[in-house]
């Protein structure tokens, strides 16, 4: 039949549009999908890039704190091998505990003031 030259099959023209309508229809629905998959690729992209920033803020701000403890640490070490006696090293320890406990609240306050602007959407 199909291999017989007589044979003639021909589609019919409403079958044809259908078959091109049902064609173009799925070709708009897979360009749908594409854009859409695209948009949400890009706002995931977007949105790593500002988790990124945001983490980086904070690692610099922790990193910036614990130098400040460090360097504080060090002032106290010295004012220590320099101290006369031990009223002297009672009365610097207790300034030094006071120091970092106002120094620990005020870097707390910052550092949720960072971690909060990091986790803020950007845009």
């Amino acid at each position: 039949m199909a291999n017989d030259p007589t044979w003639n099959f021909d589609v019919p023209t409403q079958m044809r549009q259908f078959a091109e309508q049902s064609v173009e229809q799925a070709k708009k629905a897979v360009d749908g999908f594409l854009t859409a998959a695209q948009k949400t690729a890009t706002t995931l992209e977007t949105q790593a890039n500002t988790a990124q920033a945001g983490a980086k803020d904070v690692r610099a701000k922790v990193m910036s704190l614990a130098e400040e403890n460090i360097n504080n640490s060090f002032a106290f070490a010295q004012k220590l091998v320099r101290a006369k006696d031990i009223q002297e090293v009672m009365a610097l320890q207790q300034e030094f505990l006071q120091q970092q406990m106002q120094a620990l609240q005020s870097q707390a306050t910052d550092l949720g003031a960072t971690a909060a602007q990091a986790a803020k959407p950007k845009g």
